[in-house]
C-alpha cells in the first residue's frame, strides 16, 4: 500500500469582498425601518377605525337603572347643596362685620339653609362688650330674632373671656 501524499497550503485562501455584505446589510436596515414605519401606521389606522366605531355604535350599554331610593336621596343631597350655595352669604358676613367690635372675635358660623337660622359662635373679653354686640345684631335689618343661646366664662384663661353663642333668622332670598 503506497501512501498518498499530503498537501500542505499554508497560504490562506483570498477573502470575499466586504462591500457585498455591507450592501446586504444596507439593504436589510432599510427594509426593517419601511416595515417599522408600515406597523406603525397599520397600528395607528386601526386605532382610529375603532375610536369611530365606538362613537357610531348604537347598541350602547344602558347603565344599570338606580333604585328610585337612592335617586330620591341624591336629589336630597343635590337641592341641599344647592340651598348652601344660595345662602345670602354676603349680606351675612356684611352685617356681622358692621356689629363687630374689637373686644368680640368670632369663632363659628353655622348657617341652616333649610330652617334659615345663623348661629354665631363668639367670644368676648368682657360682659358689656358681649351685649352690645347682641344689640347691634339685633339692629341689623338682615337678622331677625336674635337670641343669647349660651354663654361661659372660660376660667382657664387669665383673662376670663365669655364664649357665647347667639341664633338668629336671617332673611333674603335663598
Amino acid at each position: 500500500m503506497t501512501r498518498r501524499r499530503l498537501q500542505l497550503d499554508f497560504i490562506a485562501p483570498p477573502r470575499r469582498p466586504r462591500w457585498l455584505g455591507y450592501a446586504l446589510l444596507a439593504v436589510s436596515l432599510v427594509i426593517a425601518a419601511d416595515l417599522v414605519v408600515r406597523y406603525t401606521e397599520a397600528r395607528l389606522g386601526l386605532e382610529r377605525i375603532e375610536a369611530g366605531r365606538d362613537l357610531l355604535n348604537v347598541e350602547r350599554r344602558q347603565p344599570p337603572p338606580i333604585p328610585r331610593e337612592k335617586l330620591d336621596e341624591q336629589i336630597k343631597n343635590v337641592e341641599l347643596i344647592v340651598r348652601q350655595l344660595a345662602l345670602p352669604w354676603a349680606t351675612l358676613i356684611h352685617t356681622l362685620e358692621d356689629a363687630a367690635t374689637k373686644d368680640v372675635a368670632i369663632l363659628q358660623l353655622q348657617p341652616d339653609a333649610q330652617q334659615r337660622l345663623l348661629r354665631v359662635t363668639a367670644e368676648a373679653r368682657h360682659q358689656e362688650a358681649m351685649l352690645e354686640y347682641l344689640r347691634q345684631l339685633a339692629g341689623a335689618k338682615a337678622l331677625l330674632n336674635v337670641h343669647l343661646v349660651s354663654h361661659q366664662v372660660q376660667l382657664d384663661d387669665p383673662q376670663r373671656p365669655i364664649q357665647f353663642s347667639v341664633q338668629a333668622s336671617f332673611t333674603g332670598a335663598p
